[in-house]
């Protein structure tokens, strides 16, 4: 007969199992869809997700959940857990990974910031996406009209608009936008090597980085990973997060995991006094 312990240990390997399998089968489907796309064929539909404890695949179903939604009736929110973020910066490397971001861009940083004085020392890590406000300064700010609010929510940039004037980057009061100025990481020295001019696939779009075309000299910034979104999938940061510290989702599904979180006394938003109404909450 197993000892408590040995059942114990039986059943949460199990569950791990579980949980590796459904990844796995997640990603497998979420290729074969990409690659059926790419070939012209029929998309293959998405793997039902099993039912689980891992707050990733609880917010993966809500996700689909929502996209079965009209556009304008989602409202897709972050919610940090500032208790939870170490300052590894996984999600940053993986932000600039799934977005193949250039020098001097990036979309996530994590801010580092230390009280006390030695030996009574602490450190805060604050993961700074863009808010992206439902009262964005950045968008008035725009002369041409290339930064705008979709219907649900996000704050986009047509990067076939924008004239790199750059108004829109002091006009954010979170500092959350950058400017692309076609750099590469090698700088030419010897050469400039194949992955710096692959493209990207921000908005769901092909960019190619070749000669000053777009996004080279646009600005740009964090769109919660709309290419992912609209494929069934997390933004990136989310997914990569090793402590569970981020959050997403759609508010204006009740029963959803961010619904939950955002109703706690706990949390709060940066800079509510502008009334840009961010939509990143932070648990502290």
């Amino acid at each position: 007969m197993e000892s408590r312990d040995t059942q114990k240990y039986t059943s949460a390997r199990r569950d791990f199992l579980k949980s590796i399998l459904a990844a796995t089968a997640i990603a497998g489907g979420l290729s074969a869809k990409a690659e059926g796309a790419e070939s012209g064929k029929a998309e293959i539909a998405l793997p039902e997700l099993p039912e689980g404890e891992s707050p990733l695949l609880r917010m993966q179903r809500e996700l689909r959940r929502a996209l079965k939604k009209p556009i304008e009736q989602r409202r897709w929110v972050m919610v940090i857990d500032l208790s939870k973020c170490i300052g590894c910066s996984a999600c940053t490397i993986a932000c600039v990974a799934e977005n193949k971001l250039p020098p001097g861009v990036v979309y996530r940083p994590v801010l580092d910031e230390e009280f006390g004085e030695y030996p009574h020392v602490t450190r805060r890590f604050t993961p700074r996406p863009c808010m992206q406000c439902d009262n964005p300064p950045c968008v008035p700010i725009c002369p041409v009209k290339a930064t705008y609010k979709r219907p649900d929510g996000i704050v986009e940039i047509d990067y076939n608009k924008c004239i790199g004037c750059r108004y829109c980057l002091p006009a954010c009061p979170y500092g959350a936008r950058t400017a692309d100025f076609g750099e590469f990481f090698t700088l030419g020295t010897p050469k400039v090597e194949a992955y710096e001019t692959q493209p990207n696939f921000e908005y769901g779009r092909e960019w190619n980085r070749a000669g000053n075309k777009s996004p080279v000299g646009n600005a740009r910034k964090c769109h919660f990973c709309i290419h992912r979104l609209e494929a069934g999938m997390l933004p990136a940061c989310v997914t990569t997060c090793i402590g569970y510290a981020t959050y997403f989702g759609d508010t204006n599904d009740p029963e959803s995991l961010v619904s939950e979180l955002i109703a706690k006394p706990n949390v709060m938003r940066l800079k509510e006094e502008l009334g840009t109404k961010p939509k990143v909450y932070y648990r502290v």
